[in-house]
């Protein structure tokens, strides 16, 4: 176990180990849960929670979450609000939680060598004739300081983002200095379609190593908005850039409006000629009071 203060605003993460006679023989851990401090200290991020096959459905879960979550309001007595991301949502989950937004998420697979030479073969030009409007002028990179600007100096972003709300893979943030903090000490790419006049914005982290096997990479994209075609175009900037000097498979997940997934689908099925991994998968953002 182990946090550091909340003035740095960095994670809190919580391990925890079941009492099962088992477990404790074995030494194993057989359920975890990661835990952060975010929104200026009032809000609990829940994340990561695992169980083991063999210990589901033996209450592990909510002596897991009572646990971090009696942790955390011992530490951080100014927590008010957990947050979450649920794939699974039922009618009695709704009267617990409120809904923050749904996401739909598209999971393809490529070789990145296959990928740069499709983009060559298609050319900018092809490209633009496939999508259902032509381009406007490209995506705009956004450095830290135009960043903050957009994000935190203006209301901009309002309409662009659910409920006033950055989502970085699943981990919902509001617009306040202390969480920009946080996202900005990541490896991000930011990306939007207009500075004065934004409709689209997504976030891309670099690619990482995952261990499937040699020479494996994930690529995680965050996208807002609902306009196709520049979604579209900040995708393919995203994956022109990130895939540049890539030798291997890239698993490519996006998180976007529900309504644009089955075009994207599409677009990356007969256009990139990529393989899709899974079929509609959707993620609810959700909160809730601290008890």
């Amino acid at each position: 176990m182990s946090q550091t203060s909340l003035s740095k605003v960095e994670p809190t993460n919580v391990t925890f180990l079941t009492s099962s006679k088992t477990a404790i023989e074995k030494n194993l851990v057989i359920a975890l849960e990661s835990v952060f401090v975010i929104d200026d200290g009032e809000t609990m991020l829940v994340q990561a929670l695992r169980v083991a096959p063999q210990e589901r459905g033996k209450g592990v879960v909510g002596v897991l979450q009572r646990f971090c979550s009696d942790l955390v309001k011992s530490k951080f007595p100014d927590v008010k609000v957990t947050r979450l991301a649920r794939d699974l949502l039922g009618p009695k989950d709704f009267q617990k939680y409120r809904l923050i937004t749904k996401q739909g998420i598209l999971l393809v697979r490529f070789r990145a060598e296959e990928l740069k030479l499709r983009l060559s073969d298609l050319g900018l030009g092809d490209i633009q004739s496939s999508l259902s409007t032509s381009f406007k002028p490209p995506p705009v990179r956004l450095d830290n300081t135009a960043i903050r600007q957009l994000y935190l100096t203006s209301d901009r972003m309002h309409g662009v983002l659910p409920n006033a709300t950055i989502i970085q893979d699943s981990q919902p943030f509001k617009l306040l200095p202390s969480n920009m903090a946080i996202l900005l000490k990541k490896d991000i790419d930011w990306m939007v379609d207009d500075v004065a006049n934004p409709t689209v914005a997504s976030l891309c982290t670099f690619p990482y190593r995952v261990p499937i096997g040699d020479d494996w990479y994930s690529l995680n994209i965050n996208m807002f908005g609902k306009e196709l075609d520049h979604v579209q175009q900040q995708f393919l900037c995203h994956l022109q850039r990130h895939t540049a000097t890539l030798k291997g498979d890239v698993m490519c997940q996006m998180y976007l409006e529900p309504p644009l997934w089955k075009p994207m689908m599409e677009f990356c099925r007969n256009i990139l000629n990529v393989e899709l991994v899974k079929e509609y998968t959707k993620q609810c953002v959700v909160e809730s009071d601290v008890i």
